[in-house]
């Protein structure tokens, strides 16, 4: 029979280990989508980057040569667009107030904008390749590069002021919403929700419905455009020549 002496001992030993044992991140959520309605989308249009301010849809398309920028109601014509002189190839964009920042892929630099004409008002050089952009209520622009990292940059400057490791490379198009930010996954019908504190991924959002909606079979042609939809719960999607942007709520996937 052990002493209480002892007892204790060994009740003390397990509660510290018990205490410095890490504590276990939880999964991320399992989501998909509904999809709440469908909006006519040119299917031309190699999207790149898709996002609202107020009523106004802004929408980036890439490819050289071929790249343009266009401002309108969500599935109606557009009502102000520029094309990018070639060669340049357009990608992620964002709306702050009355500018806006365009990326370009492999050209070295992004393009600061009025918003209201989509004339050019800068270009400002950065290192790397530009994918994705948003920005978070407190006027920090979140970008990717393709990589596995999330890189925070200042509205004003552009200068990198920081950034974290998602763990997940390929992140693309983005969307920023409250204190997450949205990430497509490049060449797969995958939406995550990552912490941007953190880096934590929360969520993933299984989008391959979408996909076969539109009969995309294309190794190009895929999802790659998401913009929360002011006011709501709801987003947009889009992908690559797709005819078709869908209005969507994420929810729960089925056991």
């Amino acid at each position: 029979m052990r002493t209480p002496i002892v007892t204790s001992l060994l009740l003390a030993a397990a509660l510290g280990g018990c205490a410095g044992a890490p504590e276990q991140e939880p999964s991320p959520e399992q989501l998909t989508v509904q999809v709440l309605s469908t909006l006519p989308h040119d299917p031309a249009a190699f999207t790149e980057g898709l996002e609202f301010a107020g009523d106004t849809l802004y929408e980036s398309t890439g490819l050289a040569g071929r790249s343009t920028l266009t401002a309108g109601p969500a599935g109606g014509g557009p009502r102000t667009t520029i094309t990018l002189p070639s060669p340049l190839f357009g990608e992620g964009v964002t709306v702050l107030g009355p500018k806006l920042w365009q990326l370009t892929w492999q050209d070295g630099f992004a393009i600061e904008r009025d918003a209201n004409t989509l004339a050019e008002l800068r270009r400002v050089p950065f290192q790397g390749e530009g994918w994705g952009l948003c920005h978070q209520a407190d006027r920090r622009l979140v970008m990717s590069n393709g990589s596995a990292r999330l890189t925070f940059r200042d509205p004003e400057t552009f200068a990198v002021t920081g950034g974290v490791d998602v763990g997940r490379d390929q992140l693309n198009e983005l969307e920023c919403v409250g204190g997450d930010v949205y990430a497509n996954v490049w060449h797969t019908d995958t939406v995550l929700r990552i912490d941007a504190a953190s880096g934590r991924v929360t969520g993933t959002i299984d989008a391959r419905q979408l996909r076969g909606q539109v009969n995309a079979t294309g190794t190009e042609d895929v999802l790659n455009g998401i913009a929360a939809v002011p006011g709501t719960d709801e987003f947009l999607l889009t992908g690559k020549q797709w005819p078709v942007t869908f209005r969507v709520r994420f929810v729960p996937a089925p056991a």
